[in-house]
């Protein structure tokens, strides 16, 4: 079933056009990989998409809904998570209270924090720590933890949200190669268990053409080419853009 829809997106910026007509679906317990050349596009049309800027022109429409105009607390409530190239955790709390803190969030319950904060969702967040195989470090601060583990805490956190939709930018940056296939094969797991729609951007080739169900392509802030790895990675015009860069991926 087709979870989001993206008709006619524009945005600029001054005399740029960072983003031009994009057109594309997203469906129930789909990978897709958004790729391109630095200021392509990728970027811009993420922040369009979680409500961090508003389209010029276009359409975002998620479960039959239109996003387009709404604030991002609004469209995280209404189910998009989404994870950030640099990670953003409160480092003098738990791993644990940081995600305590997404499902309070979630559940609209700031005015009932005072005084049972550490009781609130608990067994909740040790369920989605077990899920993302960190519940062992739970109670360490998220200032502590290496850069692997605090990319599983972000990915907790934007699953805290039970999202249809999960919006992932550079998901593996910065993370040593074993740490990146072990988290994208999470990440295709739980897509299929929880029939989550998972958009990501990544620079990692090897992540993108082993991972994603589709992959479309951006340069110039438009969509040159989309479809399957294997016709991605055969299409010349998308080698043309990555002249000198390897897009073999795996095999």
């Amino acid at each position: 079933m087709t979870c989001l829809e993206v008709s006619g997106l524009n945005k600029s910026f001054g005399g740029l056009k960072a983003v031009a007509d994009v057109t594309f679906s997203l469906d129930d317990g789909e990978l897709l990989a958004m790729i391109g050349p630095n200021g392509a596009g990728k970027s811009t049309c993420f922040n369009m998409l979680n409500g961090q800027l508003r389209p010029d022109a276009g359409s975002i429409c998620f479960k039959g809904q239109e996003l387009t105009g709404l604030a991002p607390h609004d469209i995280w409530r209404l189910g998009v998570g989404r994870t950030f190239q640099i990670t953003a955790t409160f480092g003098s709390m738990t791993v644990v209270e940081n995600v305590q803190m997404a499902l309070i969030s979630h559940q609209r319950g700031f005015r009932s924090l005072f005084g049972r904060a550490a009781n609130l969702y608990r067994d909740e967040a040790m369920t989605l720590l077990e899920r993302i195989g960190i519940a062992e470090q739970a109670a360490r601060p998220c200032g502590v933890l290496a850069y692997g583990d605090l990319k599983r805490v972000e990915l907790a956190i934007a699953l805290a949200n039970d999202p249809g939709l999960l919006l992932m930018d550079e998901p593996t940056a910065g993370m040593a190669p074993a740490e990146r296939v072990e988290l994208m094969s999470l990440t295709g797991e739980l897509v299929r268990e929880r029939k989550i729609a998972a958009l990501f951007t990544e620079h990692d080739m090897d992540v993108v053409f082993t991972h994603a169900d589709r992959i479309m392509v951006l340069n110039r802030g438009q969509i040159v080419a989309a479809g399957s790895p294997e016709a991605v990675r055969n299409d010349p015009h998308v080698q043309e853009i990555y002249l000198g860069q390897s897009m073999q991926g795996a095999a």
